[in-house]
């Protein structure tokens, strides 16, 4: 139980030294910290060990801080079709992704061109997937 406490926390104190974990102030930390984080973050989730879940779960947050503060989308004027391909880009995400998530490629592409809207469940999916707020999917006045 100890080996596994201590490479927990070596790997941990490991990270910490090569990019410490305090809170994102400026434009360069914030890009500095979302090139050291990418690495860590594209690993898939198993082959994380305990100490660098924490860091990396720590350093997402200081990010997500930041950009709540700093880089905030105003969605008063989107449409939701405009706001999903935001999204996918943002996410690399590419028509086949969206049908694999909604579990149709047909309807992924006449949603993404326009012809169809996006129903209640394509909605929570996209909501869930993208972690917003379903609102952001529905059509305004």
């Amino acid at each position: 139980m100890k080996t596994v406490t201590k490479r927990m926390k070596d790997s941990y104190f490991d990270l910490v030294r090569r990019f410490p974990l305090v809170p994102i102030k400026t434009e360069k930390q914030y890009d500095d910290a979302m090139a050291f984080l990418q690495p860590l973050a594209m690993r898939d989730e198993v082959s994380l060990d305990s100490g660098e879940q924490a860091y990396l779960e720590a350093l997402t947050q200081f990010v997500e801080d930041y950009e709540q503060q700093h880089h905030r989308i105003d969605v008063a004027d989107l449409k939701p079709l405009d706001a999903l391909k935001y999204l996918m880009a943002e996410n690399g995400m590419k028509a086949i992704d969206l049908g694999r998530l909604l579990d149709s490629r047909s309807v992924a592409s006449q949603i993404l061109h326009g012809k169809r809207g996006l129903s209640k469940t394509h909605i929570r999916i996209l909501a869930e997937r993208f972690n917003v707020e379903p609102g952001l999917f529905l059509e305004r006045d």
